[in-house]
């Protein structure tokens, strides 16, 4: 399971805008992003989780993705999914929607999972450059374990300056269980020449209680 997952991992960072949320992918056109993010625990242990995220536009009006995370092989999940265009609104934003399936483990154990997804996106111009800002809610359902109520922002800059700024906040609810957040306040940096960007950042999250660093390669062709 580690040399797939790692073999697979290397493929897409080297053969290849952001996270699509309501935008569909060119007809052709493939994104990855591949991160890495440690945290320093008590008596100077590192916990760290690896994820793998793709999409390739297979048609004018659909992309298809990888959305995959790992936590130290303990436990994680790999979700294969469809978007699709919903509802445009001119300046005002846009809807897609997506569905998708995998599956989800707990170290050599392994479920069903399924995941259905609205997402609002919004090109935005500001006095610093132009940007986006997306919003996705989200219903997941692992069996053998509970339904996963998901509420995500993301907002950024995409001008052609070597340094953006990015910010994402991720939510969850399960019932009976406190919501988890992730916040990820995060700098892009583009190269002089070629289609990778790199993205530094740090996470705090209620699960932990120190400051995560992560690092990601976004890649597009």
């Amino acid at each position: 399971m580690r040399g797939a997952f790692f073999t697979t991992l290397l493929i897409v960072m080297l053969g290849t805008p952001v996270w699509g949320g309501a935008w569909l992918r060119e007809k052709g056109s493939v994104f990855s992003a591949a991160s890495v993010t440690g945290f320093k625990e008590a008596d100077n242990i590192f916990h760290y989780k690896t994820s793998l995220y793709a999409e390739w536009g297979a048609f004018p009006k659909l992309t298809i993705g990888l959305d995959a995370e790992e936590h130290q092989y303990l436990y994680g999940h790999a979700l294969i999914f469809a978007r699709f265009p919903i509802a445009d609104f001119g300046s005002a934003g846009r809807l897609a929607g997506e569905i998708g399936v995998g599956v989800h483990h707990r170290q050599f154990q392994s479920w069903a999972l399924y995941k259905t997804t609205l997402s609002y996106g919004k090109n935005i111009k500001t006095k610093f450059g132009n940007g986006w800002v997306a919003v996705d809610t989200a219903l997941e359902f692992r069996t053998h374990e509970a339904l996963i109520h998901k509420l995500d922002f993301t907002a950024g800059l995409s001008s052609k300056r070597r340094f953006n700024p990015l910010f994402q906040i991720e939510t969850s609810y399960t019932s009976n269980q406190p919501i988890f957040w992730s916040a990820r306040p995060s700098v892009i940096y583009r190269p002089r020449t070629g289609k990778t960007k790199w993205i530094i950042g740090i996470e705090r999250n209620s699960y932990q209680d120190s400051t995560g660093f992560k690092i990601s390669l976004w890649n597009t062709r």
